[in-house]
């Protein structure tokens, strides 16, 4: 069966192909037979009574700077598609939260990967909140004293905004680090969010390893490995993608969380482990 698949995106032309996981997505339902279609966030339309997309068909191919190829821009209307997939990178703004809504009319009619409505309730640094005893130490505030307390408790921290994503903004502050206060005076400045500190993990240096759940069920997992005098394991950030298997303690977060995500409509997903803490879930 021809499906007809809208993907609402950050521009495909700005995509490694070698990291980018919605080009992967493309090019297999491509390699599928399904009928591919391209737009920006800010080409969602709402007029009343339609949700539409100034779309172009898509097509793509694993050639490093020829990687796709766009159609003719044309007016869609979502409710025609089979699936809607909601893959642009955060920041998780008034933007995002926006584009949740107007999908919203749509799904589920029209699948939409994953559930808008879900995807709005669940901001990957807070949604892992809900499963306290699978994180590190995690403290999400405003309040200067409550970091400066959380770092004199756990001595190595890691400090990031709380929308963030890509590795954009993440710090590790050591026991000695005279910059805690000048770092928190920018946050305050560029963010009116809380920020996330959460307590070093030393295993960080082994690598992040990011384990894709579908429907709620492990379906693997790469292992992403710092460069050295490198604390962030983001691939945005120069890490390195090497071949994972799940262990006895990834199966029971695994286990833990997946029931819960399928029953949200949360079909694809990606959580981060370090040292066995579950540190993130992006949906």
């Amino acid at each position: 069966m021809t499906l007809k698949v809208a993907i609402q995106m950050d521009h495909i032309g700005t995509v490694d192909i070698d990291t980018d996981s919605t080009f992967v997505l493309a090019l297999e339902a491509q390699e599928r037979g399904h009928c591919l279609f391209h737009y920006l966030p800010e080409r969602l339309s709402f007029d009343g009574s339609r949700v539409e997309a100034e779309a172009e068909p898509l097509e793509v191919r694993r050639e490093k700077g020829q990687h796709y190829t766009l159609g003719k821009l044309e007016r869609i209307d979502l409710s025609d598609m089979d699936v809607v997939l909601l893959r642009q990178d955060p920041p998780f703004d008034m933007g995002y939260i926006t584009t949740t809504h107007l999908l919203e009319r749509v799904h589920p009619e029209t699948l939409v990967v994953n559930d808008p409505a879900e995807v709005r309730n669940a901001p990957e640094k807070l949604f892992v909140a809900r499963y306290p005893d699978l994180m590190p130490p995690t403290l999400i505030t405003r309040d200067r004293e409550r970091i400066v307390a959380f770092r004199a408790e756990h001595k190595d921290i890691i400090i990031k905004p709380l929308y963030g994503n890509g590795g954009a903004g993440v710090f590790h502050v050591t026991p000695e680090d005279e910059n805690l206060n000048a770092l928190l005076e920018q946050f305050a400045e560029f963010f009116r969010e809380p920020l996330i500190a959460q307590a070093y993990l030393a295993d960080v240096r082994q690598g992040d390893k990011r384990i894709i759940l579908i429907d709620g069920e492990p379906a693997g997992a790469i292992n992403r490995v710092p460069e050295e005098g490198e604390a962030r394991a983001n691939m945005h950030a120069g890490a390195k993608p090497v071949k994972a298997e799940l262990t006895d303690r990834d199966n029971e977060i695994c286990r833990t969380i997946g029931a819960d995500l399928k029953a949200r409509g949360l079909i694809f997903v990606g959580i981060d482990v370090i040292g066995g803490y579950l540190t993130e879930i992006n949906v």
